[in-house]
């Protein structure tokens, strides 16, 4: 019984042992693609924990991701190594959500959402002012990565498709563990789960606390990629826009949508979005009412999506 739950849970990273062989030895754009795209899924799935399973629009990605993204930047600068300064950034991550989970998880629906939201610009003007550790405005620059088998885009490239591939993996567990059951009881009736005798505030805080762990080791990772960072750059208020699109795009609450989802916003980025930058913002907003009218179940509820089998896969297992 084991092994046949271990194995489905593996299958991501097999998936990216062999896309990274594939990708790896291909051209400096293809590989910054999928890095991204890595980047991206990950995202998505992490706020998926929080916002499509248990149904909490959370607007905190930026804020987790920034914070990630400095505590990796610092980490780096006072001589830590790159695997030290990102596990430093998940953890920092975490018990921070941990303490604002207590603070904000008693709010519902809007007003939830708009308390997460601009935890970004608390952490932002904390940034900002604190000058002596962050660099404030001016940004802060990170020490290249030592790297010896690997050349630097190839290390960023398995590092971000790791944690996808992580991430989809702690989707499949919760999805099938009490904490999975007790998320979507919560999404469905949280007053209903109560009364059942769901803890419904324990859930929550372990949803948003997992959520916000990988939030921010992708925010760790992305810091030492680009090797500079900024206040404004890494708590952009579009960073906690695009998981959310992400993950309407693919399908909200499943547990592979968010990786088509990913995928599917990428090519759109690629492909229509750089090529009309002045109507960025309006085509997003444009998008997220089109899918929210007319196709809320996202992409994965077209039947032949190859993703859409995936789950029914998963829940066979015993």
């Amino acid at each position: 019984m084991m092994l046949r739950i271990a194995l489905p849970l593996a299958l991501p990273f097999a998936i990216v042992a062999v896309a990274f062989v594939l990708l790896s030895q291909t051209d400096a754009y293809i590989i910054r693609l999928a890095t991204t795209f890595g980047m991206y899924a990950a995202l998505a799935l992490a706020w998926n924990i929080i916002g499509g399973i248990a149904g909490y629009p959370s607007f905190a990605t930026a804020a987790f991701f920034g914070l990630g993204a400095y505590v990796t930047a610092v980490a780096q600068n006072l001589g830590a190594p790159l695997l030290v300064g990102v596990g430093l950034a998940g953890a920092g991550a975490a018990l921070f959500a941990g303490l604002l989970g207590s603070a904000i998880l008693h709010l519902r629906g809007k007003y939830f959402a708009i308390a997460s939201l601009v935890i970004a610009e608390v952490l932002r003007e904390l940034t900002n002012s604190w000058t002596s550790v962050t660099g404030g405005g001016m940004g802060i620059n990170l020490p290249l990565a030592k790297t010896t088998l690997l050349t630097q885009p190839q290390l960023y490239l398995a590092a971000m498709l790791f944690l996808a591939a992580a991430a989809t993996s702690a989707s499949m567990l919760i999805d099938r563990s009490r904490l999975g059951v007790a998320l979507r009881c919560i999404a469905q009736n949280e007053d209903a789960a109560q009364i059942i005798g769901v803890d419904t505030r324990m859930a929550k805080t372990w949803a948003f606390v997992i959520s916000s762990l990988f939030i921010g080791l992708v925010g760790g990772v992305y810091a030492s990629w680009v090797t500079y960072i900024d206040p404004t750059d890494v708590y952009d208020g579009a960073m906690s826009v695009k998981p959310i699109l992400m993950a309407l795009l693919g399908g909200v609450g499943s547990v592979f949508g968010p990786v088509l989802g990913a995928f599917a916003y990428l090519l759109l980025e690629e492909l229509l979005w750089r090529n009309l930058l002045e109507f960025h913002a309006g085509i997003l907003g444009l998008l997220v009412v089109l899918l929210v009218l007319f196709l809320p179940g996202g992409l994965s509820q077209i039947r032949g999506v190859g993703l859409v089998s995936l789950p029914k896969i998963w829940r066979r297992a015993p």
